[in-house]
């Protein structure tokens, strides 16, 4: 089985890059994301491949990481998920985003990528929140923070801050996210204004 390429990017189609290997043109299709991040034609690129074998085909994936490549093996274990939705969810998010969403089971950046419907993604956020591998890049207290709010049992000042940002139009992925590093910088004893304005500063940068 082919683990790795090493070559030059030969040239891109809709879902796929051919990638010359010393001669050889490997036809290796990625996720919109990865295809959008490798260089130009006549560059040098490196992809981490995940070998699909049937009795009539033969196709390879790659993707920019090895742990990206674990994410689309993870995704594929998934009732109703094939490669092209798994290739769909990781062209519009990245593994710690992805890892992210699963953990506070946000349906609604699953349904983003095109193709998911809600039923997929309900069932991609409910069987890998205990498969996927420790959520090392997802961050535990903003997971945390969800949690109590829609326990309600978050401090009232952060939950107040995190209402305010989504009527302002933030999603509430990014709004609790923000109004965590807020609460973080400015301590327990933060009032509601103080966490909004840290929070808006921190959705700036």
């Amino acid at each position: 089985m082919i683990g790795k390429l090493k070559g030059v990017v030969d040239s891109f189609g809709d879902d796929y890059v051919i990638l010359d290997v010393q001669g050889v043109g490997y036809e290796v299709h990625c996720p919109a994301r990865v295809l959008q991040a490798l260089p130009a034609a006549g560059e040098a690129a490196v992809l981490s491949i995940e070998t699909y074998v049937r009795d009539d085909l033969i196709r390879l994936y790659g993707f920019l990481s090895d742990a990206e490549r674990e994410w689309f093996r993870l995704l594929m274990t998934v009732q109703g998920v094939g490669a092209k939705v798994a290739l769909a969810v990781l062209g519009i998010m990245k593994p710690s985003d992805l890892a992210t969403a699963i953990a506070l089971k946000d349906v609604a950046q699953i349904t983003r990528a095109p193709g998911v419907g809600k039923k997929v993604a309900e069932r991609i956020a409910a069987e890998l929140r205990d498969k996927a591998p420790s959520y090392a890049d997802a961050d535990l207290g903003h997971i945390r923070l969800v949690d109590d709010i829609a326990e309600k049992r978050a401090p009232r000042p952060v939950a107040d801050a995190v209402s305010a940002l989504v009527n302002l139009g933030y999603q509430q992925i990014r709004a609790s996210a923000a109004v965590n590093a807020a609460s973080r910088q400015a301590g327990e004893e933060a009032t509601t204004e103080t966490l909004i304005r840290l929070a808006l500063k921190e959705l700036a940068t």
